[in-house]
């Protein structure tokens, strides 16, 4: 099964942070379809990485 064509990215997918990284936004998420269990600071379904060693995504 071919892999599905990226869309582009429309106003409201992404801010920067004030340390100049990029977050997708929860509407950005929704539109992508599903989870790619990344622990995204914004993930519509809640995904939580099981392992204590916490990244980038852990921090707020």
């Amino acid at each position: 099964m071919p892999l599905p064509k990226p869309q582009p990215l429309q106003p409201g997918d992404f801010y920067y942070t004030p340390e100049g990284y990029l977050v997708f936004t929860e509407q950005y998420h929704l539109r992508r379809g599903s989870c790619c269990q990344s622990g995204c600071r914004h993930c519509p379904w809640k995904f939580r990485p099981k392992s204590a060693a916490g990244g980038a995504s852990d921090r707020k």
